[in-house]
Formats: C-alpha cells, structure tokens, sequence
C-alpha cells in the first residue's frame, strides 16, 4: 500500500475522533492570548501519541516534532491557530460554546483538531518519510500583534528550522469535500486606524459658537476615500473602511470630541506605506482648515500573505494526488488579513482553503457570524490531507 493511501484510511479512521476533539475544543473557546486550557488540552494529546511536546511558547503556544528518517536532513512545519472571538454564539447544537460571549466563529477549532488529526497520521507513518515535521499550535491570530510574531520572537522558527511552512484555513464559500489553492500574493495587509478628531462642543443652536468635530469628522471621512479612489492604482487591490464612530452628542449638543476606528488594507507593502502618510497628512489637513485638530495612530498590524509559487504548485498537484482534480479549486484574491503572513515572511509558505460548507445541512454562514459552523466531515480532509502535504514536500527538500 502507498503512503498517500494509509494516510488517506487512517484518516478515515481516525475521523470520530478528531470530531471529538473538534467539539470539545468549540464547546470551550478561549479569547486571544488566554488560550490556556486549549493549549493545555493540545499538550496531553500531543503527549498521548508519544510525541515530543514543548509548551509555553509565546506563552500559551505549544510545539511539536515528530522526527521520520534521517530527522536532521530536513524540517517541514504545519501550523495551526487556536484563539475565538468576542462572538455570543447562536447555533442550537450540542457542542455550543460554553462559554458566554466568546466563540469559535473562524473555525480555529477546525485548524487545531485537523493539525491533532495530522499529527497522529504522520506519527503512524513516522518510519516512512525522511526529515521532521515540526508542529506549531498558536495563540493570538485574531488580535494584534498576532500570536505567528510573538512565536516567531521566541524561537519557534529555531531548533529545528524548518525550511517550509503549511497552513490551512477553512472556507464556508467552498463546498465541504474540496480544497482551494493560490500561488503568490493572496491575503491582504491590516492595519487598524484610531482616531480622535477635537473641537469645541456646545447648544446644537448655535454652531457658530462651537468648532462641530462631527462636521469635521464626516468631511474627512468621505475625503479618505480619495486616497484610494485616486492615489492607488487599480491593479492594487485596497479598502479603506471605518466602522466605528462614536460622537457622544445630543439632538442638541455638539460634543467636544469624536473617536473613530477603521481599517486599511492592501496588497502592496509599498503602497501601504504611502498610504499611511497620506491619510495622516489628509486628515490633519482637513481637521485644521476647519479649526479644529485631530489625533491620529495607525496600528501596523499583519504583512500581505503571499503563498510561494513554486511550493503552492506542488501543493496543488499534492492535493489532485490525494483528492482528485475536480476536488481541487483555484483561490482568488482575498482582502481579509492572516498573521500567518508572518511566516511567509521568514521562509517560503503555502495558506491554502478547506471547504466546509454544505447548503443541504443549511450550513453556509460566513466566518465571524454568530450562525458560523462547518460540515465536520470535512475534518477527514483537513488532517489527512496536511499530513499527506508534509510527506509530499518532505521529498522534494
């Protein structure tokens, strides 16, 4: 039997349990950063397979290595991310979150349960390959400065360091039993924008009196927009959104001051910087000629992800060999952002999609809802199919 093949039936296998854990891990979320009962709960599986365990990285990531033949000559890396959000969860099934307010809304759960069920399958077939596969279990992706940096400051790209990177994500836009892959630029920058813009506050009556920070805030809300409509060129893909504004007013009071957050993202580093300069240069420019000031901070936050070409492709062609070409998708470009990024930076990296949604189980909702689930046989793929992505680039190093 080939290895593709017991790759694919202890998948199978091992199916139920990797659901188990799946739910487990959804019924107990845990924020950004206090991930610690997960990390915990990864460690013991870990150890239960026999596999070498390092805990407290970047302080509630874990990290493991499973060593083939000749261990030394080479070293891939799977990653997964274990943090929820701040999302009360609506879904009516059994393994609801526990946990008021917080909720595996981007399918975390899916990626940790699917690099267990990987790592299990790659330790059963350990004497097979050549080289080792080191396992990255990290805190922290949905909050800045995002777990992938903190983790990389502590080493985690060191003893062993991997020449390669894999990690998965999944996609309610793709049906459950399919895959999407990307080569090159595919995630987009995120930087967060904050916001105060000061006047003078007063009787709504009597604007003439008073410096109006909403009127000023509205004028250099819609002036931003010009920094892409006119400043970046379309072969660019940017947004320049706000979603947070907050004048603490009346029907008859102009108040002092309003907060604002928002976000830009883009697909070019260079551009980005431009940008920075120019929205800060904007909007102190508008908030002056109208008497009033604003203070402005722009939270770099994640790198544009860029999936490396030649290793994407043979990822691809990995993917065709484990699940069949009409189950294997091209991915378009996508503005969301992904700290993953961060280790597309320091090696070369494939972020590829899983598919999991599935419209006669009415399961369609996007990431981020409070409705958010997947099919869960998807997670046969999601273990078996990195497992088989480690071995497969294993050979080509």
């Amino acid at each position: 039997m080939s290895l593709r093949d017991k790759i694919r039936d202890i998948a199978k296998e091992r199916l139920d349990k990797v659901i188990d854990i799946r739910r487990h891990l959804h019924a107990n979320p845990e924020l950004s950063f206090k991930e610690t009962q997960t990390a915990k709960f990864v460690a013991e599986e870990l150890k239960a397979y026999g596999i070498e365990t390092q805990e407290g990285v970047a302080d509630t990531g874990v990290v493991g290595l499973i060593k083939g033949k000749n261990p030394d000559k080479k070293v891939i890396a799977l990653r997964a991310d274990m943090d929820a959000l701040p999302i009360h969860e609506a879904n009516d099934v059994s393994y609801k979150s526990k946990n008021e307010g917080v909720m595996h809304a981007c399918g975390h759960d899916a990626h940790t349960s699917s690099l267990l069920g990987a790592a299990y399958i790659l330790n059963q077939v350990k004497d097979e390959f050549e080289g080792t596969v080191k396992l990255i279990f990290q805190p922290g992706e949905e909050k800045l400065p995002g777990g992938a940096s903190l983790m990389i400051k502590d080493g985690v790209l060191q003893n062993p360091a991997p020449q390669k990177i894999f990690g998965q994500h999944v996609m309610p836009l793709i049906p459950v039993g399919k895959v999407g892959f990307r080569q090159g630029m595919y995630m987009a920058s995120a930087d967060e924008i904050y916001m105060t813009v000061k006047g003078k506050g007063g009787h709504g009556a009597i604007p003439e009196m008073n410096i109006d920070p909403v009127l000023i805030t509205s004028h250099i809300i819609v002036a931003l927009q010009q920094i892409i409509s006119r400043n970046c060129s379309p072969k660019i893909p940017s947004v320049l959104s706000f979603g947070k504004v907050i004048a603490e007013g009346a029907t008859n009071v102009i108040p002092n001051e309003v907060k604002v957050e928002g976000t830009f993202r883009t697909m070019n580093e260079e551009w980005r910087g431009d940008a920075h300069v120019k929205i800060k240069k904007m909007a102190e420019g508008i908030a002056e000629s109208m008497g009033g000031e604003v203070e402005i901070n722009i939270m770099k936050g994640y790198p544009c992800l860029i999936n490396e070409p030649a290793m994407s492709a043979r990822a691809k062609e990995a993917a065709i060999d484990y699940m069949g070409e009409e189950n294997v998708v091209d991915l378009d470009l996508w503005l969301a952002a992904e700290d993953f990024s961060f280790f597309s930076q320091e090696m070369d990296a494939c972020f590829y999609r899983l598919g999991t949604r599935n419209e006669e189980k009415g399961i369609v909702s996007g990431v981020h809802t409070p409705t958010f689930d997947i099919d869960e046989s998807a997670l046969e793929i999601g273990a078996g199919l990195m497992a088989y992505l480690a071995v497969s680039e294993l050979e080509q190093l």
